[in-house]
């Protein structure tokens, strides 16, 4: 069994309706407060199949905490490009980017489960024209990035690419 491979440039109502959605003042707070809680426990118990938001892929990111050294596990969204899971360190558009973000950064290996799939994978975080490329996608995959752009302030929002690790 694989990953699912999701692209980002496929058309889908029903994501687009969930996007509207998530842009609602309720929307922002269930995704911010309250999907981070169910998800985890929603994405283990449908082996990735099923989250909170329904309408976008989610995995699972198992990472090692840069200062605590103890696993911590992170519900995203992601797509798929050229063989790599995308994952955006949106932080719903905060000024600071997210946890997860530093502990990638500490220890690139780390463990994604999506899809009924689980799998070790190393990180990178592209730079430069790959990284605009890859962000065009993720606003074109899901428009709520392009608000996120717009409130994170100076921050540019980075993006992680997650190959299969050998």
């Amino acid at each position: 069994m694989s990953l699912p491979e999701v692209d980002p440039t496929a058309p889908s109502l029903a994501r687009r309706f969930g996007v509207a959605v998530v842009r609602t003042r309720l929307g922002k707070w269930v995704l911010r407060e309250v999907s981070p809680k169910l998800d985890p426990p929603l994405l283990r118990l449908t082996r990735g199949r099923l989250s909170s938001t329904l309408v976008t892929p989610g995995l699972l990111l198992t990472t090692v905490g840069a200062k605590s050294g103890q696993e911590r596990v992170t519900p995203l969204t992601y797509f798929t490009d050229r063989g790599r899971v995308i994952i955006m360190a949106s932080n719903y558009g905060g000024a600071r980017n997210p946890g997860w973000y530093y502990n990638i950064k500490a220890h690139p290996e780390v463990t994604v489960t999506a899809g009924g799939y689980q799998g070790r994978f190393v990180a990178e975080i592209p730079t430069g024209a790959e990284r605009d490329r890859l962000w065009g996608l993720a606003k074109q995959f899901i428009a709520s990035y392009g608000d996120y752009e717009l409130t994170a302030g100076d921050r540019e929002i980075p993006i992680v690419a997650l190959t299969p690790a050998s």
